[in-house]
C-alpha cells in the first residue's frame, strides 16, 4: 500500500497544515481566548510557535535528516567475520496518541508538538482532547482533517476514551504532558499491556535555579527580578517554571523579592481544575513547620497572584513538589558547598540554572552534577521559554519525565516515533520507505505494520 504521509508528501501535508492554521488565526485565538483565559497576544505568538513547528518538521523531512540511513557494504574481511551487506533504517512505529496539555492549548494540542513530530515520523495520530478547551480542540482537529488523508488523524474526548485507546493494541506509542499522578498512571497503564508500548510523558518539575554568592553581591536585583518575571510568567503555568531559588544568607533577598512582587499583578488562571490543584499545592507547602510564608498572594477561585515561601537547606528537599501555578520557594544557604550537596540529591528535573560570576571555581562543579539531574542546564538566564530548535532538549530523569532519552520539543522529538530496522542483503534497501532521489515518491510494503486506525474502530474519529 501506499503511506499517505510517506515523503515529500509528509512535507507537504505539514505545510499545508501550517498554513491552514494561520490563516483561521482570527477565528481560533479568540476562542483559545474564551476557554483559557490566556491573553491574546500569548495565543497569537503560540500559535505562530506551532506552525513554525510544523514547518521545521516538514523541512527535516525534505532535507532527509530524519531517515538517519546507514548503510554497510559486504566485507568479506571484516574483523569480526565477512560482513553482509546492512541497510539500517528507521520506520514509522505505528498509530501514536497524543494526551493533549491544558496550558498551551495550540503548542501541545490537538496540532502541537507531539502530532507534528509523529505526523513526521509517518505515523497515523490519534488525539485525546485536553478538557480545558473542547471548543477549539474540535476546530482545529476539524481543520487538520480536511487537510490530511483519511486515517492518519482522530480525535477523541473523555478520559474512558483515552483509556481505551491506551489499551487498543493498534496504538503503537503514547506521548502526555500534565500532573505527575495524571501521567504515571497512564504511563503503568501502557507498561500494563499485553505488548507494552513505549509512553512518552512529561509529568512535571520544579526546575530550580541556583545563585553564587558573587553573582548577587554584583547584580542581585536583576537575578530577582529575573527570578520573579520568570516564575510569575504565564501565572506560572508553564512546565518550565523556576519554582526553587537558591541564594546566599544575608543579603536581604527576602525583602527585596517581597518589594519586586508587590507590583506583579494576579490573574485567572485557566480553569476551575487547574486553580484548586494550585491552591491545595500551595497550602501543602505552607503548611510544613520548615515553611515560612513571605507573601500569601490571593487565591479565590480562579484567581491567584503571585506567593512566595521561604525555607532554609535543611527542609527544602522534604517540600520539593511543583504548585502549577505563581507560587516559588526561596531558599538561604550559607556555603557553596551546600550548593553541590543539594544539587547532588535533586530528583529529576526538566532543567536547572545557574547565576554566576565569570571564573568562579564553583561553577563548573555545579553544572556538572546538575547535568546529572536536569534535561536542560541554564547560565545566568531563565528556563521559562523553550526554544523549538534542533539542539532542544525538552525532557530529563523521572519524575520530570518517564524517558528521559528523548524531548518532546525540537527536531529530535520525531525520533520517539520512528522504529530502526535492519535489512541484510536487500539491494537498495533504503527505497522500501524513502524518498527515491529520481521519483520522490516512496512505498511502503504491505506487511511493513504501519497500519492506519479506521474509521468504524474503537478509536473512532469523532465529528467536529
Amino acid at each position: 500500500m501506499t503511506n499517505p504521509l510517506d515523503g515529500t508528501d509528509r512535507a507537504r501535508l505539514l505545510h499545508a497544515v501550517a498554513d491552514t492554521l494561520d490563516a483561521a488565526a482570527d477565528e481560533l485565538v479568540p476562542l483559545a481566548a474564551e476557554e483559557t483565559h490566556l491573553p491574546i497576544p500569548r495565543l497569537t505568538g503560540e500559535l505562530a510557535r506551532t506552525t513554525f513547528q510544523l514547518r521545521l518538521y516538514a523541512d527535516e523531512i525534505t532535507a532527509g535528516r530524519v531517515d538517519d540511513v546507514r548503510e554497510d557494504p559486504a566485507d568479506p574481511g571484516w574483523p569480526t567475520g565477512p560482513r553482509p551487506s546492512l541497510t539500517r533504517i528507521r520506520v514509522p512505529i505505528g498509530p501514536v496518541l497524543i494526551f493533549a496539555a491544558s496550558n498551551f492549548p495550540f503548542a501541545f494540542s490537538v496540532a502541537g508538538t507531539d502530532t507534528a513530530a509523529a505526523l513526521a515520523a509517518g505515523c497515523p495520530v490519534v488525539v485525546k482532547a485536553h478538557p480545558g478547551h473542547p471548543k477549539l480542540s474540535r476546530r482545529v482537529a476539524a481543520l487538520v482533517s480536511d487537510v490530511l488523508p483519511a486515517g492518519a488523524f482522530t480525535l477523541i474526548e473523555g478520559e474512558q476514551a483515552g483509556r481505551d485507546a491506551l489499551l487498543d493494541p493498534r496504538i503503537r506509542a503514547a506521548a502526555f504532558t500534565g500532573s505527575l499522578a495524571g501521567g504515571r498512571a497512564l504511563f503503568d497503564l501502557a507498561a500494563s499491556r499485553p505488548e507494552p508500548i513505549p509512553f512518552y510523558g512529561e509529568l512535571g518539575s520544579v526546575n530550580p535555579a541556583f545563585v553564587t554568592r558573587a553573582a548577587m553581591e554584583s547584580r542581585g536585583d536583576e537575578i530577582l527580578r529575573g527570578f520573579a518575571g520568570s516564575y510569575t510568567l504565564g501565572l506560572g503555568q508553564f512546565c518550565t517554571k523556576p519554582g526553587v531559588l537558591l541564594v546566599p544568607a544575608g543579603l536581604r533577598a527576602e525583602q527585596a523579592l517581597t518589594g519586586i512582587l508587590a507590583d506583579v499583578p494576579g490573574g485567572m488562571l485557566l480553569n476551575e481544575r487547574i486553580a484548586g490543584g494550585h491552591r491545595d499545592a500551595r497550602a501543602e507547602l505552607a503548611a510544613h513547620p520548615g515553611v515560612r510564608v513571605a507573601v500569601a498572594g490571593q487565591a479565590d477561585g480562579t484567581s491567584a497572584a503571585p506567593a512566595l515561601l521561604v525555607t532554609d537547606t535543611g527542609t527544602i528537599l522534604d517540600v520539593l513538589h511543583e504548585a502549577f501555578g505563581p507560587t516559588a520557594i526561596l531558599v538561604e544557604y550559607t556555603s557553596p558547598e551546600e550548593l553541590l550537596t543539594l544539587a547532588a540529591r535533586l530528583p529529576g528535573q526538566l532543567t536547572a540554572t545557574v547565576h554566576a560570576e565569570p571564573d568562579e571555581p564553583i561553577t563548573g562543579p555545579l553544572l556538572r552534577e546538575l547535568a546529572g539531574h536536569a534535561g536542560r542546564v541554564i547560565l545566568n538566564g531563565w528556563p521559562t521559554g523553550v526554544s523549538v530548535s534542533p539542539a532542544m532538549h525538552h525532557g530529563g530523569p523521572y519524575p520530570a519525565t518517564t524517558a528521559p532519552l528523548h524531548t518532546s520539543v525540537g527536531t529530535a522529538a520525531i525520533d520517539r516515533f520512528l522504529r530502526p530496522v535492519t535489512f541484510q542483503n536487500v539491494p537498495d534497501a533504503a527505497r522500501l520507505f524513502r524518498v527515491s532521489p529520481d521519483s520522490r515518491v516512496s512505498r511502503v510494503s504491505p506487511d511493513s505494520g504501519v497500519s492506519r486506525v479506521s474509521p468504524d474502530s474503537r478509536v473512532s474519529r469523532e465529528t467536529a
